[in-house]
């Protein structure tokens, strides 16, 4: 690992797949990453049994 100096490069940024999956994301639904996946189970849980 060499010194970045606050630079950092992401390819899949640069290809724009970062972005194609945010609006996939929001286009179902679902979070696409799976801590999101987590979030949005124990929502639906917590909601289910009336916590909030």
């Amino acid at each position: 690992m060499g010194k970045n100096f606050g630079f950092s490069f992401s390819w899949k940024r640069a290809l724009g797949i970062s972005g194609l999956k945010g609006k996939i994301s929001r286009k179902i639904g679902v979070p696409l990453t799976a801590s999101g996946r987590e979030r949005k189970l124990g929502r639906m849980i917590l909601k289910a049994i009336g916590i909030k």
